[in-house]
């Protein structure tokens, strides 16, 4: 016969062990990412994201910064760019910023895989999440 504390036990590793992958595959909130990507030329930065804990952005782009807000429900995410700074930026780099922010705003859906996570519109974004 199999004791209810048994049966507690194990049900109780289930909901752990899913609570822990359920928080690696979820939305990255309270980190940053990079972006998959090659430096421009003449440059060694790639853009990466700040995410507060509560969606909040902030964006290092190839030249230029900006503000946003991210807010997610399930795998429906939403991007709403605020502030952007210019600074100065080349016409190529300030080009492939505002590229990256209107790709990121038009994105409709994400998803997480490990440490990889896609933002999906009209162009797929891909970041790898920073590991410090």
């Amino acid at each position: 016969m199999i004791s209810f504390q048994r049966i507690f036990g194990a049900a109780a590793v289930v909901v752990l062990a899913s609570g822990v992958a359920q928080a690696a595959d979820g939305f990255p909130f309270g980190t940053e990412l990079t972006l998959e990507a090659l430096p421009q030329p003449g440059s060694k930065r790639v853009p990466n994201i700040e995410i507060g804990d509560n969606g909040e952005v902030i964006l290092e782009l190839w030249c230029k910064a900006a503000k946003g807000q991210f807010s997610v429900a399930g795998n429906t995410v939403i991007f709403v760019p605020a502030q952007v700074q210019d600074r100065s930026c080349p016409p190529a780099k300030a080009q492939a910023d505002d590229e990256l922010v209107a790709a990121l705003a038009d994105a409709a859906t994400w998803k997480r895989q490990g440490e990889i996570v896609t933002f999906i519109g009209a162009r797929q974004l891909r970041f790898r999440v920073n590991g410090n």
